[in-house]
């Protein structure tokens, strides 16, 4: 033994482990090997063994046997991905709103936290990066030696610029987009802070700004088109956002909230009609991938407005999440604090200091929910889930930061009429479908009318025409309540005059409604098109009916004839829930011999505008007139919408003749609304589906998603 050690070993080792170091003794030892568990260092260098390891990882290690009383107290705020990198102090803000930290704001990196981020070792990175100069370095040395295109055309704005998003493929496609040259270049673009999934390079080296989703990637001009756009045309009917924000600005704030306003604005996107059936999945992915992390802030609360305003394009209601997103949407508003925007702290276990900015934006941002939440629920014919509570009472007395906008303020007060409707008429808890007692209906319905007509001289000195349409759109929820009324009531002509009036007044004004935008009305909200639909049943049910010696018969035709077009206007895309409801309205039309009935062989009150559909509210009218469709037309096998979608049917026809193309009467085709449909897919997730309301399966007892096919079915009914 080497006796030079001796004193040294023996005076770092303790009593109990003399024993084990004096039968491990060697010629190499030394008080770093003569530590416990049979001389192993708890220290190692992971980036040294060349070795990934998470932020923290190291500064456990070096803890040694003490990390047990040094663990991570909890609640500490996390930094984010670059700084955990570079092991620096990171100021990032998560919490009421998401505010990136000064190091990324100065080198303009991409700042995000991910829980599953793990660190890069030096070495390591170092390494990799050194192996692909030098295969770029072959490359470049390849393409000289041989002659070559010097410059490669650059991407045209208006052909679809889609590019894979992972850097190796979008390495692998270099070639379309940018020489090896640049292609060495872009790896320094780590460092600078340029996100290989948000940018391509040009031919020239410069780097053109675009957005990337899945698949899709767009550039800037085409983006600011959309935005332009969407602010232009889509905004009036629901001006929530701030027109002054760059898109950038949005994007920086919410990514969802970003590629929500591009798929609203494709919906009428001239040059490139296909781009909206590209943009649906991804944005859907985004959506529901945004909605699984916990907690949310209001600005995704903001993103649920707009896409529960204008949903994304189904064909088939059994797929249609826009009531189910509403409901989320007030969930996430209630557990972040909106409805108390002046208590904010109390919803957040991190300080929360609202500028008065802030807090009119989050009481703006509530007020929104509940009027979305109340226009989806009436165009679905289901209870609303708002809360109108103080902070959107009345604003007399309030202080500024909890003021609302005159428009904003007019919609939530026509928002509170259609909810008072509700209640008042299809809340009865003594009702298995929720219906008002018979007797009692007249006089509700006169209490209601009072307050729609107080309502109006209300809103008069101010409101818009937008707002105004609104309006007359409570009036008809209101009178639509005329089908549940008995045949026998004293007042029941009374009523369904008033319901006459209410669906002419409403179609009247919303085709005639004045803008500076061209077709006005095709970019109106879901709730619109629904309120559409449901006069376009009305019309139907009364001029085939006893009340048609009431009113005048060649009007209700052609106002029948202008609202298949604006429904049909309506449609985004081919086959999708407007251009079906459109088809079937056609054809009940066509079927009941197209208000051939003239008043002089109209017969006395009976029973025909009575529903068997009854507990859908307001909407149980449209409810029940496909649910007729379905018994009188398909189960006979003569509701073919299959055939007939490519050329709808004309209204003005011959009942007796086939269907004719719309072109006859001078009708828009699908083209001229929506552009051109790509072919081989029956719509644009390329699978066929034939449901129009699917939730009328219950009328089936259970039978759902039976296929389409063209013979006769006289055993059971059909789904479209």
């Amino acid at each position: 033994m080497n006796t030079a050690q001796g004193p040294t070993s023996l005076s770092v080792q303790s009593s109990a482990n003399l024993s084990n170091y004096i039968g491990a003794s060697s010629n190499t030892a030394s008080p770093k090997n003569s530590r416990p568990n049979g001389g192993r260092s708890q220290k190692r260098n992971p980036e040294a063994a060349g070795l990934e390891s998470s932020p923290g990882s190291v500064e456990d290690a070096n803890e040694g046997g003490n990390s047990d009383d040094r663990k991570r107290q909890p609640g500490v705020k996390r930094a984010c991905n670059e700084c955990r990198q570079q092991k620096l102090r990171c100021d990032v803000v998560q919490e009421p709103i998401y505010k990136a930290c000064g190091r990324c704001r100065r080198l303009n990196l991409e700042c995000r936290i991910d829980s599953a981020f793990r660190r890069i070792g030096k070495r390591t990175k170092n390494a990799e990066m050194e192996r692909e100069i030098v295969e770029l370095r072959k490359k470049l040395t390849s393409q000289n030696s041989s002659p070559v295109m010097q410059q490669a055309p650059f991407l045209n704005p208006s052909i679809n610029t889609s590019v894979s998003p992972t850097m190796p493929l979008m390495t692998a496609s270099l070639d379309h987009y940018m020489g090896s040259q640049e292609a060495v270049a872009s790896l320094l673009d780590l460092r600078s802070g340029l996100d290989g999934s948000s940018y391509i390079r040009s031919p020239n080296g410069q780097i053109p700004a675009s957005r990337r989703i899945e698949d899709v990637t767009l550039l800037r001009d085409r983006i600011d088109e959309l935005f332009e756009q969407f602010f232009t045309c889509f905004h009036p009917f629901f001006p929530l956002l701030e027109p002054e924000k760059s898109p950038d600005q949005y994007y920086e704030v919410s990514p969802l909230l970003f590629w929500t306003i591009i798929v609203v604005s494709v919906r009428r996107y001239r040059p490139d009609p296909t781009l909206v059936a590209s943009l649906c999945g991804p944005v859907s992915n985004l959506l529901w991938a945004t909605l699984s992390s916990v907690p949310q802030s209001y600005i995704v609360v903001k993103a649920l407005c707009i896409i529960c305003t204008w949903s994304l394009p189904i064909n088939s209601s059994s797929s249609d999440p826009t009531l189910m997103l509403s409901g989320v949407m007030m969930q996430i508003a209630l557990q972040i604090g909106l409805h108390r925007p002046s208590h904010a702290q109390d919803f957040t276990k991190y300080k929360v200091e609202l500028r008065e900015e802030e807090m009119k934006d989050r009481v703006k941002t509530w007020a929104a929910c509940n009027v979305v939440a109340q226009r989806v629920a009436t165009g679905y014919g289901q209870p609303p889930s708002t809360l109108y509570d103080w902070t959107l009472g009345p604003s007399g007395p309030k202080e500024p930061r909890f003021r609302l906008s005159t428009d904003l303020e007019a919609r939530l007060l026509i928002e509170k009429f259609c909810n008072k409707v509700t209640k008042a008429l299809y809340s009865n808890n003594s009702d298995s479908v929720g219906l008002i007692d018979d007797a009692e209906r007249p006089a509700l319905t006169t209490f209601l009318a009072r307050d729609y007509e107080e309502l109006k001289e209300t809103l008069k000195p101010t409101i818009s025409s937008i707002n105004t349409l609104y309006l007359r759109a409570a009036g008809l929820h209101l009178r639509l309540s005329a089908f549940f009324e008995s045949p026998t009531a004293t007042d029941y002509l009374v009523d369904l005059l008033a319901l006459w009036i209410a669906t002419t007044s409403f179609l009247e004004y919303a085709f005639n409604l004045k803008s500076s935008i061209d077709d006005v009305l095709t970019y109106a909200t879901n709730y619109i098109v629904q309120m559409i639909i449901a006069s376009g049943f009305t019309l139907l049910k009364l001029l085939n009916s006893f009340f048609v010696s009431h009113i005048d018969l060649a009007y209700g035709k052609n106002l029948f004839n202008k609202t298949i077009r604006a429904i049909r206007s309506g449609s985004v895309t081919r086959n999708d829930l407007p251009s079906r409801l459109a088809e079937v309205l056609v054809q009940m039309w066509r079927g009941g011999g197209a208000g051939s009935r003239m008043p002089s062989q109209a017969h006395v009150m009976d029973g025909s505008l009575q529903l068997k559909v009854r507990c859908r509210m307001s909407m149980s009218l449209v409810y029940d007139s496909v649910w007729r469709w379905r018994e009188e037309f398909q189960a006979q096998g003569r509701g073919n919408l299959e055939s007939v979608l490519r050329h709808p049917t004309n209204p003005a026809s011959n009942p007796e003749s086939s269907a004719s193309s719309v072109a006859d009467s001078g009708l828009p085709s699908l083209e001229m609304v929506g552009g051109p449909v790509p072919q081989g897919s029956s719509n644009m997730f390329g699978e066929p589906n034939y449901e129009v309301f699917d939730p009328l399966n219950w009328v089936l007892d259970g039978v759902v998603d039976f296929p389409y096919i063209s013979e006769p079915v006289l055993d059971s009914p059909i789904l479209i």
